[in-house]
């Protein structure tokens, strides 16, 4: 084949063409894209009162981070061990109290959201003393939350490397 044939012209334009479509669904599930992404909640919630103001530990609304790969949302009747006394005329917390007596969730939308060929587990993280900060930021200084970190796998693997973890780095550990 010529280098200047139209059969090698064809290839050429293939292969980038199917570069950029990779490149692009590459792109498309990345959540380094969301780093920074702090969505409007359907109620303010601002970890900077609960979790800096108030130091409420974050296991203590998030309570299945310990037994669980995932950290969850907390059930309304976390909040309401409080809210049942604290704040109660407060509009926003007259729309939980008033959700939560109809059973109906409140739909909070997801932050940290990693793609879903990606196994994460919380409780590993948790066990081993990696602290929340380490992944999430400084959330007791958020007044809404935000994705801190760009959870791409290059900067998790990084953190596996550091010798205070010595973390397995193997494809399955992350990928099943």
């Amino acid at each position: 084949m010529a280098p200047n044939s139209p059969i090698t012209s064809k290839i050429i334009v293939a292969v980038l063409v199917l570069c950029f479509i990779v490149g692009g669904f590459v792109f498309a599930i990345s959540p380094a894209k969301n780093q920074g992404y702090a969505p409007a909640q359907p109620l303010p919630f601002s970890h900077k009162t609960h979790a800096g103001k108030y130091q409420i530990p974050c296991m203590y609304c998030h309570v299945s981070v310990e037994k669980s790969r995932h950290a969850t949302v907390p059930a309304m009747n976390v909040c309401m061990n409080c809210h049942k006394m604290v704040k109660t005329d407060s509009p926003h917390i007259k729309k939980l109290t008033e959700s939560y007596e109809q059973g109906k969730p409140i739909p909070w939308i997801k932050v940290h959201d990693l793609p879903e060929f990606t196994y994460f587990n919380h409780k590993r993280h948790i066990a081993r003393g990696v602290k929340c900060q380490t992944c999430h930021g400084e959330v007791q200084n958020m007044d809404t939350v935000k994705q801190y970190a760009p959870l791409t796998m290059g900067w998790c693997v990084n953190c596996h490397r550091q010798p205070q973890y010595n973390a397995p780095t193997s494809c399955d550990t992350c990928h099943r």
